[in-house]
């Protein structure tokens, strides 16, 4: 079952920088239990995520007893929002489509 939700932009300026939207609590509960599938090394789910009409496959990861989506630099180009834009999001399972997939 996909999950939609907002959240804003924000950037990580850590060793390997990147821009995140934290999930909410209950969707962040739902990765943990296990709704979307397995975690691999980390605690990371493999996830497919849209924005708009943007969509791609990746991994969240649990930060401070929540997961965070990575926002690629190419999705947020197309998308035209940045660091502190708030943006709607679909979670899905990855493999079952939560949107097209784009090479970014």
């Amino acid at each position: 079952m996909p999950a939609a939700f907002r959240g804003r932009i924000w950037h990580w300026r850590g060793p390997a920088p990147h821009h995140f939207v934290t999930c909410p609590a209950q969707v962040s509960d739902d990765l943990e239990a296990g709704v979307f599938g397995a975690s691999y090394g980390w605690g990371a789910i493999p996830v497919a995520v849209r924005i708009g009409e943007v969509g791609w496959e990746t991994s969240v990861f649990p930060k401070d007893g929540r997961y965070v989506v990575p926002i690629k630099a190419d999705v947020r180009r197309r998308l035209g929002v940045d660091v502190g834009d708030e943006v709607a999001l679909v979670l899905g399972p990855a493999g079952r489509g939560a949107g097209p997939r784009i090479d970014a």
